[in-house]
């Protein structure tokens, strides 16, 4: 919006040229969404408390999880919030990628929204039922990824993976099918990777973190030819939103570090994974991803390995799943565990950008 506004008046101020820099108005997104999270998280936590909108605890988890029972929850409506405030303000409203992107984090978000109210109103764990947020998840994720494909470039539907500079092959009407896999995917993964203070709000910055140079390094057509990526026009907007997402996820961690004031709950973490998967699609990064956010698919790969050799032997492989419950059980403390995961979640963004010029 401010760009529409005051870029403008450059012929009148050559100071407002300033306003059509993508890093510029990145910054400030930043900035924006910081100072919102920071400023209007005790409000928020407040009235949350006000509201008892506490989190349920499973019965079956760690038993240091119990004191956490009643603690506000539904914290991803600041980050949300923030988000799309500083999007809405500082990005290029007229992009494509700025709705697409929108419309994943409102979405998922309010099907977070309703499993979280379901399960501080029903006083238990278990909320939306697993049928009606798969389909809620499906049916979002879908129209997001009808939208990229009836609205697509010369790249949209190949496929690219590390350390080749040509795609694989090109998925036509497939594509929609792996769209659709790739954005609930990566949303139950975060979710499912939200079970200690601060693990997947840490983890999730350090992906964006990647998201944001990935997204300007596409965006810019002589870095994307030098490093033989594919240059995606409009994509450099996308920074902004990286950015926005940067600032909010630091200033809720403010909240959400140990011991945790407030907690993303479903509003959140279906929120941020469903965008990493709609940001791995826009960017062209859908394999790469995998590596960008190794923490997240390596906690529900746990998951699922338990669930199969568990029906099959009727052992379990971990103590409990996710991993983060399984380090705890053999005695991490939980700082412990999350600040470790945090450093397997940065070197796992790392690995990923020096994918990009290993080709």
């Amino acid at each position: 919006m401010f760009k529409a506004l005051f870029y403008p008046l450059v012929k009148y101020f050559s100071f407002f040229n300033i306003f059509q820099y993508t890093t510029f108005r990145a910054a400030y997104a930043a900035v924006t969404a910081l100072l919102i999270a920071f400023l209007f998280g005790p409000a928020v936590i407040k009235m949350l408390t006000r509201l008892k909108l506490g989190q349920e605890v499973r019965q079956d988890g760690p038993e240091t999880h119990l004191s956490k029972a009643g603690t506000p929850t539904m914290g991803g409506l600041l980050i949300i919030i923030s988000v799309v405030i500083s999007v809405l303000l500082w990005q290029d409203l007229s992009q494509f990628y700025t709705w697409v992107l929108l419309i994943t984090i409102v979405g998922f978000g309010g099907i977070g929204f309703i499993d979280d109210y379901l399960k501080i109103s029903r006083k238990s764990s278990d909320g939306l039922q697993s049928r009606f947020k798969f389909f809620g998840q499906i049916a979002v994720a879908l129209l997001v990824v009808l939208l990229l494909y009836y609205n697509r470039n010369d790249h949209t539907t190949l496929l690219y993976v590390p350390f080749l500079k040509n795609p694989l092959f090109d998925m036509s009407y497939f594509y929609i099918p792996f769209g659709v896999l790739t954005i609930v995917s990566f949303s139950n993964a975060v979710n499912l990777t939200d079970g200690l203070d601060g693990l997947a709000t840490g983890l999730f910055l350090m992906a964006t973190i990647a998201f944001t140079l990935i997204a300007y390094l596409t965006g810019h057509a002589v870095f994307a030819d030098y490093l033989q990526i594919p240059f995606l026009k409009g994509s450099s907007e996308v920074v902004i939103l990286c950015m926005a997402l940067l600032g909010a996820s630091v200033g809720f961690l403010w909240f959400n570090c140990h011991p945790s004031e407030i907690f993303m709950g479903d509003t959140g973490s279906l929120a941020l994974g469903a965008v990493m998967g709609a940001l791995a699609l826009v960017l062209k990064k859908e394999i790469l991803t995998i590596i960008i956010g190794g923490v997240f698919v390596m906690e529900t790969l746990s998951v699922i390995i338990q669930v199969v050799h568990f029906k099959r032997t009727g052992k379990r492989v971990f103590k409990m799943a996710p991993l983060h419950h399984h380090f705890e059980l053999i005695g991490w403390a939980e700082g412990k565990v999350v600040t470790r995961l945090w450093i397997v979640g940065g070197m796992f963004a790392i690995i990923a950008l020096s994918t990009l010029k290993i080709r």
